[in-house]
């Protein structure tokens, strides 16, 4: 009755294996549940965007200046201790960690872009033309950052949820999710191909190969390529008006 029993777990266990490895050839893996991805590229994207912040003119940053930087690294610590290698599902409360680290990087850049306009405007942006297109730079760079954390943190519900498979419906459409015979079988989106996407619409200010398929992605788009088609255009005009 034992080695009876034992036989039936084998075979069901490998009826299992057989399962798992058949769900693995027919269902894509951004579609399935997986490991969490390296949380390297996102931790060294806002690294930058914590760095570019500190070089731009104090008197664009909420005072004292290094304020929400240091916030900003507190945030990012917290994440870190919690999932140190991967982003993986583990409480609620992380993901509501890594959404208030987003915010803060947002309203600091965006107060920066907000006074820098103010200052163009005015024409109390200064009378050299290359500390104006660093700072204007900067505020662009860190714009691109920000942007691709709130693509890479909504898209299906955030890391933690595509990790679980659990959204099915993409809000942005790769060409690896069109086209699954032009990547490897384990390819699902993660921050790089976000960084990418926002690139992209930064200095596009259009789609490019990633759709966006959501209302709430195509008017974020929307608002992206908006703040960079006027950052440009004000700080070049600015820069070449001084030039001359």
């Amino acid at each position: 009755m034992t080695e009876e029993t034992g036989d039936a777990e084998n075979r069901l266990a490998r009826i299992e294996r057989l399962l798992a490895s058949r769900e693995r050839d027919l269902v894509p893996a951004w579609q399935r549940a997986t490991r969490g991805e390296p949380r390297w590229a996102v931790t060294a994207a806002i690294l930058v965007a914590v760095a570019l912040q500190l070089m731009l003119p104090h008197r664009l940053a909420l005072q004292p200046f290094w304020a929400l930087p240091v916030l900003e690294l507190v945030l990012l610590a917290g994440l870190i201790a919690a999932n140190p290698r991967r982003v993986e599902p583990r409480t609620r409360r992380l993901r509501w960690l890594g959404l208030s680290l987003i915010c803060v990087i947002s309203l600091a850049n965006g107060l920066a872009a907000i006074r820098l306009v103010a200052d163009l405007v005015s024409g109390t942006a200064g009378a050299d033309a290359v500390p104006l297109l660093l700072t204007g730079g900067g505020i662009w760079l860190t714009n691109v950052i920000v942007f691709a954390l709130w693509y890479w943190e909504w898209d299906r519900g955030g890391p933690m949820a595509r990790a679980l498979g659990r959204q099915q419906h993409a809000d942005f459409l790769f060409v690896q999710m069109q086209s699954p015979e032009t990547a490897p079988p384990d390819w699902e989106p993660a921050f790089l191909d976000y960084l990418y996407l926002s690139f992209t619409n930064s200095t596009a200010f259009s789609p490019t190969d990633v759709m966006p398929l959501s209302r709430w992605a195509k008017m974020l788009m929307m608002l992206q390529s908006s703040v960079s088609l006027v950052t440009v255009v004000l700080v070049v005009a600015r820069a070449v008006n001084i030039l001359k």
